[in-house]
């Protein structure tokens, strides 16, 4: 059965066939996508692989967990399934850089 990792610290020069052969070096890739930014085009520096078996997945994160790939430091470990509710970092109530008036509940 595949199994999805997570991979951060990508340059963001990356693309999803540079992370692939990275990869497959490790075993059989399924899958490799960067993630970008859905309005600038620009990679978010980090992306999942999907590897065909739980050894190769071990195997990978082991290689390259920590390694320098293109002058960073990869960060690889299982993904997570994504939760209801799971927006990014920005959430909350208005305010902050989306031009919400925000709540002032109190002064």
């Amino acid at each position: 059965m595949a199994k999805k990792l997570f991979v951060g610290g990508l340059p963001y020069t990356t693309t999803s066939d540079d992370l692939k052969n990275h990869f497959s070096g490790a075993g059989s890739v399924v899958s490799a996508q960067v993630i970008t930014d859905k309005f600038s085009g620009r990679s978010k520096g980090f992306g999942f692989v999907e590897m065909s078996s739980d050894d190769e997945a071990n195997k990978a994160i082991e290689m390259f967990n920590g390694t320098d790939f293109g002058g960073r430091s990869l960060a690889v470990n299982e993904a997570r399934p994504k939760t209801e509710g799971d927006r990014g970092s920005r959430g909350g109530f208005g305010g902050g850089d989306r031009g919400g008036r925000g709540r002032r509940d109190s002064y």
